[in-house]
């Protein structure tokens, strides 16, 4: 008889935790997806240029449409989620993304191209708050800080993307290229989305019966702290949306650092560390290559760390490894300090998104994401600002600083994030 309650019990638990694992491959494949396309798309924006006429400021007009329609549509993606379901609007974004991909190769302006990318980054915006939403909802049901590992499916995404994109940009026009990437996320869609429409987001309590979405796991293993939801009256409500935005600055605080290194680290190598083309090349590919093995390794990192010391130790990483980056006197030694600023910085935008997640649902994410994306947007200028003000390493070192500010909001928030 017990071995019979035994195999009662294994046979039970196979329906429930299924569709949970499920989910996750669908919403896996979904970020992957998501750094797949826009990388490709980023590879081909040159031949783009030459393709419409467009001089170097008018593209970068034009360019704008990517972040206008993403910033956008991210708090409008909020309430869709609230009203229709993240998993519907996840699947929604993906086929939006696929079809709009195909646009940029088609226009002949610089006016057109900006117009379209409008519809390129309302979708990217769009798919990012909704899987995200999605992510932090299984998160919650799962009982496991997994929220790295859905990021690191973005970073390898974008991998694979843009090497894809570089090997076939000397064989196939952009036209070609992008609608390619069209067909792939169509199908892609088609082969993961049945999985999310055929079940609804799952709630916190969905595997073990208890609310988790407010525990630090790493000070309140045994789950015995609720989420900070349940007893919300006027005055938490405020407290919570302060510390959503708290939390959307830590995305911002890194997510600067991540469009700073992509548009002048590899300037950086070449002009003043006097490297060769392709060493320089190589700069982003180590902070990227990097970031990626972070994530990966997120999940793990965060079950014996917790989510504070995990933003904590992060950020002081990614502050040492970018002032080595950015004062180096070697090509060699920045490639190094680049390496590290991407170990150190890869967990803390996926753990600030959960968290705002966790506290305010799909708003929470969005505003979160808002405030991140903005972050990547203000790195690059911001950047060539300060170098024309004093010059490029100088310039690098905010980097670092931002990175010890969300290091330092992070050690603040503490006792807020858990109560």
């Amino acid at each position: 008889m017990p071995t019979l309650n035994k195999l009662g019990t294994v046979k039970d638990d196979g329906p429930r935790t299924s569709p949970l694992t499920r989910l996750r491959i669908a919403l896996t494949v979904f970020f992957a997806l998501d750094g797949f396309i826009f990388a490709g798309w980023v590879v081909r924006i040159p031949a783009v240029k030459e393709q419409t006429g467009a001089s170097a400021s008018t593209l970068g007009l034009a360019l704008l449409g990517v972040s206008a329609g993403a910033v956008i549509t991210m708090m409008l993606t909020g309430r869709l989620c609230r009203r229709f379901g993240s998993h519907p609007v996840t699947v929604a974004g993906g086929v939006l993304m696929a079809l709009s991909v195909a646009l940029p190769p088609l226009t002949h302006s610089a006016l057109t191209l900006g117009l379209v990318l409008l519809v390129f980054g309302a979708a990217y915006g769009g798919i990012n708050v909704a899987m995200n939403s999605a992510a932090v909802d299984l998160v919650a049901a799962l009982r496991r800080p997994v929220m790295p590992s859905f990021h690191a499916a973005f970073s390898l995404g974008g991998m694979l993307g843009a090497g894809l994109g570089g090997l076939v940009a000397g064989h196939l026009s952009p036209t070609r290229h992008l609608l390619a990437l069209t067909l792939v996320g169509l199908l892609v869609t088609a082969a993961a989305g049945p999985a999310l429409l055929r079940h609804e987001a799952p709630t916190a309590g969905a595997k073990r019966g208890r609310p988790t979405a407010g525990v630090d796991h790493g000070r309140a293993r045994g789950g015995s702290e609720t989420a900070p939801e349940a007893s919300a009256g006027p005055g938490p409500v405020r407290g919570l949306r302060r510390l959503v935005f708290v939390f959307g600055l830590i995305a911002l605080c890194t997510a600067y650092g991540e469009g700073a290194l992509a548009d002048w680290g590899a300037l950086h190598l070449k002009e003043d560390l006097h490297a060769r083309p392709g060493l320089a090349a190589a700069g982003y590919s180590c902070f990227a290559l990097a970031m990626t093995i972070g994530r990966i390794s997120g999940t793990t990192l965060l079950e014996r760390l917790g989510r504070t010391r995990t933003l904590v130790f992060g950020g002081a990483t990614g502050a040492a490894g970018m002032l080595l980056g950015s004062l180096a006197p070697t090509a060699w030694a920045a490639l190094l300090g680049f390496a590290v600023t991407g170990l150190g910085l890869a967990n803390i935008f996926p753990v600030a998104v959960e968290r705002a997640g966790a506290l305010a649902g799909p708003t929470g994410v969005a505003a979160a994401s808002t405030l991140g994306y903005g972050g990547m947007l203000l790195g690059p200028p911001m950047i060539g600002f300060m170098a024309d003000w004093f010059s490029l390493p100088v310039a690098l070192t905010s980097v670092a600083v931002l990175a010890g500010v969300a290091a330092l909001i992070g050690f603040a928030t503490r006792r807020s994030a858990v109560t």
